[in-house]
């Protein structure tokens, strides 16, 4: 009886206990066993004795405890450890998870089976699938009904996100050992060290294993290293995303988690929007309606179902309409799976002119996406979607047809390589990405399979957006899909781009990392481009005629140390906003008409370390620069003969203004920069300069002001109020702060490190304690300073509600000096 107690579905534990017993008379049924069995014989049908038998003799293969030392004291102890063992086994409790399990009850008895299928082999078992699916669900229940045949286990969720957190993989390896020896803590500082301590935790014993959300190799290889060491019949199952996160032959099985059907789906809903499995009357057609949007997704069905539950019929429909937009096909349903497949993470003005030239309303459609919660917008200024969000959409496209080739949108590698392989692209596709590292990781490479045909392309007649990574392509371009609205091909591998490409539609062209030396060979119109990026391209030596592409607003050169110049047809370019050449070091000179750029508002010179020639006379005529950053130039040695009136060169509209490391000593600035009085972001870092600057005093709008690393500087007489933040870190020589209002409260100021200064007016003033009124130095307990420890101390000035707390430390010695409040 108690072993049926043992079997599915009880699985119940059993612990033998051999009190003056020999394990292998139980199991040979020998000496007084044999003996009991004997008079038994003779009064039990034999098919009880039988059943008897066999019972005992299963008993005796099961691990237990024994107790054989006739000692004194000895049971005492003996029956101590029992209770140990009993608790400790107690402690590996069940995972909470749903009872019900719709729609996943024939997925987990087959992974079921796979467990229980009394191997000796070490098996990993890979369960991939979308977000929201279902993976972590499964895992679970699997886990519950399996983890106590095992002598270890250990179940190690959301295994993606706490890897991202400070020592992540050294908490996941301390969870798994503390599982695995069943609540023994140990002490782990580094992943390596992890590993060997696991090593000798899994080779004893046979365990149970299951890593949830794992998406990265680094992860795995913090706990499955010593793969080759696990105990023979142990088993590991892996959720993830990634249908590739191991080779082949690396895992014993992988099994694919599908979404739920139609029925599934509403039965799923309904247990959680009514408690039932079928919708309640009156609720039936907005219940399906709920149903459809959440294409098979369990947990999109769950969490509608439990945030409509028990709601009123306006709530449903106010739900329903804040969806519509994903199964609709209409305007806001395309933009959505648009930036769901291809522009996720992007900022959203860049999507913007991409979608716009795509005959997208775009800032009204993302207005309205972000109404129904399907986008964020995040600080800054960036588009993302929740996993989930993503994933339904993705479904969406998925949904469209079973063959590749005839979906709107190709996001999945794989089915991107096989459709250009294949050459089955059809009109129906707008987008595509491949990137051939992605799809080739894992993989042994065939250097012939990698490289496709230009004429794979040839049918996709409505391609707008083309995202290729590592990509090679052999052929003609001239029947290039010529609806192209955006192109970023990363690690583009010729010289130039072919001049026979259509690109009379596009809008934004991406090349960086690429084997460029000049962007064109001859001669081409491009009306539409608004945005050329072609950074840490490190051959390029030759920019096109900006003549051929009038409409452009953005110019990034990033990282292209081969450049020596810009093209001086730069100055035509009316419509420039944006223009980026940071860390070209070896460009030597920007044309003179630059100041003609009337719509310029960004202008990143930073890292220019060799740039000889800059028109900063003309630079108030860039009447619309808002933010210009020129950190690492040496201003004084660019303009030797007047460095000291440059800054009365930048135009008046500057708002945000970066001079870092450019330097700049006292004599640099001229005293009256009324000019620059809309500033409200300065920074000075890491010159040497001495005291405040004595424009400064005038910009009564900064909200930040950096002084970080400037390590000469000792005053900061007449500082203006800074609203924000205003940075002093590393400012070793600094002693004194006085402002020019006694509230500059609304500032953070950071002081880290800044144990020299010693006066901050309104704030606090450090003294020689032989200035001290002798009455204060007894009521403070600090009349034995010598025999005292030295002290850190951190006070609240004040206790005003906006004033941070600025640490101060106390020498206390014979020249020790005393926070004295004014």
């Amino acid at each position: 009886m108690i072993l049926e107690r043992k079997r599915p579905p009880s699985d119940h534990v059993v612990l033998p206990v051999f009190y003056h017993v020999d394990p292998s008379h139980v199991r040979k049924q020998t000496e007084s066993i044999g003996k009991a069995f004997a008079r038994h014989q003779k009064s039990q049908s034999p098919e009880k004795v039988k059943g008897w038998r066999k019972a005992l003799a299963e008993v005796a293969d099961l691990a237990g405890m024994v107790l054989q030392n006739q000692a004194d004291g000895y049971e005492s102890k003996f029956i101590k450890k029992i209770v140990k063992v009993i608790g400790d086994k107690l402690s590996r409790t069940l995972l909470s998870v749903e009872p019900k399990l719709i729609g996943i009850q024939f997925q987990v008895e087959r992974i079921n089976l796979w467990l229980q299928d009394g191997s000796s082999d070490v098996g990993i078992l890979l369960v991939y699938g979308m977000s929201g699916v279902g993976k972590t669900t499964i895992a679970k229940h699997v886990y519950n009904s399996n983890f106590r045949s095992f002598k270890g286990s250990s179940f190690i969720e959301n295994i993606k996100e706490r890897a991202d957190r400070p020592n992540g993989l050294v908490q996941i390896q301390m969870q798994l050992l503390y599982d695995i020896l069943i609540g023994r803590k140990v002490k782990i500082q580094t992943v390596g060290e992890g590993i060997i301590k696991i090593e000798s935790a899994i080779s004893s014993r046979k365990v149970l294993l299951v890593l949830d959300d794992v998406d990265h190799m680094d992860q795995l290889d913090a706990v499955l290293k010593m793969k080759d060491r696990f105990y023979p019949g142990s088993k590991i199952l892996i959720t993830t995303r990634r249908e590739r996160l191991l080779r082949a032959h690396q895992v014993t099985k992988v099994y694919k988690v599908e979404t739920l059907n139609y029925n599934e789906s509403l039965e799923l809903f309904s247990w959680h929007a009514f408690g039932q499995d079928r919708p309640k009357e009156n609720y039936m057609e907005h219940s399906k309606m709920v149903v459809q949007h959440s294409v098979g997704l369990p947990l999109a069905l769950k969490v509608l179902g439990s945030s409509l539950s028990g709601k009123s019929m306006d709530v449903w429909e106010s739900a329903l309409e804040k969806l519509k937009v994903i199964p609709n096909d209409d305007h806001d349903q395309k933009l959505f799976l648009h930036i769901a497949c291809f522009l996720i993470g992007r900022d959203k003005n860049y999507i913007v002119r991409i979608l716009d030239g795509c005959d997208f309303y775009t800032i009204v459609g993302i207005e309205n996406l972000v109404d129904r919660c399907l986008v964020t917008i995040d600080g800054y200024n960036k588009v993302q979607m929740h996993d989930l969000i993503r994933d339904m959409g993705r479904e969406i496209v998925r949904h469209e047809s079973e063959e590749s080739g005839k979906r709107s949108r190709l996001w999945r590698h794989k089915d991107s390589f096989e459709v250009l392989r294949e050459k089955n692209g059809t009109r129906t596709i707008q987008g595509l990405a491949l990137d051939m590292h992605m799809h080739l990781a894992n993989r042994p490479i065939n250097t012939n399979e990698t490289v496709l045909e230009t004429n794979a392309f040839e049918r996709m007649r409505n391609l707008q957006l083309l995202h290729l990574s590592h990509v090679r392509l052999h052929g003609c371009y001239a029947d290039f899909p010529t609806r192209l609205r955006w192109l970023c091909w990363l690690q583009f591998p010729l010289d130039s781009i072919h001049v026979d490409l259509p690109f009379k539609c596009l809008i934004v062209l991406e090349m960086q990392h690429s084997s460029l030396r000049q962007v064109w060979k001859g001669t081409k119109f491009l009306p539409s481009l608004k945005i050329l990026d072609v950074s840490h391209s490190h051959s390029l030596i030759e920019i096109m005629d900006f003549t051929l592409c009038p409409s452009l607003e953005e110019l990034i050169l990033v990282d292209c140390t081969s450049l020596i110049d810009v093209h001086e047809s730069i100055g035509n370019l009316e419509r420039l906003v944006y223009l980026n050449t940071k860390d070209c070091k070896n460009l030597r000179m920007l044309p003179k008409n630059m100041c003609m750029l009337k719509s310029l508002e960004k202008l990143i010179l930073t890292g220019c370390s060799n740039l000889k020639e800059f028109p900063v006379e003309m630079m108030k005529k860039m009447v619309s620069l808002k933010v210009f950053e020129i950190d690492g130039i040496p201003i004084s040695e660019l303009w030797p003969e007047r460095s000291s009136t440059i800054l009365s060169s930048f135009p008046c509209s500057l708002l945000e203004l970066s001079l870092m490391g450019c330097n700049l000593s006292d004599d640099d600035f001229c005293r009256d920069l009324s000019s620059l009085s809309s500033l409200r972001k300065l920074k000075l870092a890491e010159n040497p300069i001495c005291s405040l600057p004595g424009f400064i005093k005038g910009l009564r709008r900064l909200d930040k002001l950096s002084f970080k690393g400037c390590n000469r500087l000792e005053s900061l007489v007449g500082l203006p109020k800074v609203r924000q933040r205003m940075s002093i870190a590393g400012c070793i020589s600094l002693r004194k702060i006085i402002p020019l209002s006694p509230e500059p409260w609304s500032a953070t100021y950071r002081v880290d490190d800044n144990w020299n200064l010693v006066e901050w007016e309104y704030l606090y003033k450090l003294e020689p304690i032989d200035r001290v009124d002798v009455e204060m130095i007894k009521l403070l307990g600090l009349c034995n300073l010598e025999s005292m420890p030295a002290i850190r101390m951190n006070s609240q000035l004040f206790s005003h509600p906006k004033v941070s707390h600025v640490q101060v430390r106390l020498s206390l010695s014979l020249s020790l000096s005393l926070i004295s409040c004014i």
